[in-house]
């Protein structure tokens, strides 16, 4: 059984500036998710990570919405974020339609059910969230040819993005939610 930590614990009231958003999550996934209780220490800080993260899913993003989702999810699973996995899941979910990629996307390099663009781009999420980065010649190429510039730049911005989140939560022992039905915490059981 893992032993939860209380080295950092969640606030209790949040900040004044943070409660729309409390209330915005409250409303949608019927409580306040754990990272705003230990991100609201900060409610700057939150504030900047938020704007981040919605230029990144605007409407009028290069990526689509599944495969973000996609490769938040991956990022997710290699960095042991609880969280972040229950959340990515259950947004890869819905943007999907089904379960089945949120079932596979651990073992994506045996599935059939991801495209072409999809496995390159999942397999720059796991050279890029690698430390350090090992995104080699071939790959780089690889990448060139399926997506521009710009969308590579926006891709990498999101995979950093969720490397800051997945370490941030998995650092302070964030946990999961039960946002999604079939999260794991280990992707492969």
């Amino acid at each position: 059984m893992k032993e939860t930590s209380t080295w950092v614990a969640p606030i209790k009231n949040l900040p004044a500036s943070l409660k729309p958003i409390a209330a915005m999550q409250k409303k949608h996934f019927g409580t306040v998710l754990n990272p705003t209780r230990w991100w609201g220490r900060m409610p700057p800080l939150f504030w900047l990570v938020a704007l981040f993260v919605g230029f990144l899913e605007r409407r009028k993003a290069r990526l689509n919405p599944v495969l973000r989702a996609l490769l938040m999810t991956r990022v997710s699973q290699i960095c042991h974020c609880a969280f972040c996995i229950d959340a990515n899941s259950l947004r890869l979910a819905q943007r999907a339609g089904a379960l089945d990629k949120v079932q596979a996307v651990a073992v994506w390099q045996e599935s059939d059910l991801f495209s072409e663009e999809e496995r390159v781009a999942l397999a720059y999420a796991e050279a890029v969230t690698a430390t350090p980065p090992q995104v080699e010649e071939a790959l780089k190429n690889e990448i060139k040819r399926h997506f521009t510039d710009e969308a590579i730049t926006e891709m990498t911005a999101l995979i950093a993005f969720q490397n800051l989140s997945a370490r941030f939560n998995a650092a302070l022992d964030i946990p999961a939610q039960g946002l999604c039905a079939t999260f794991k915490e280990d992707p492969h059981a």
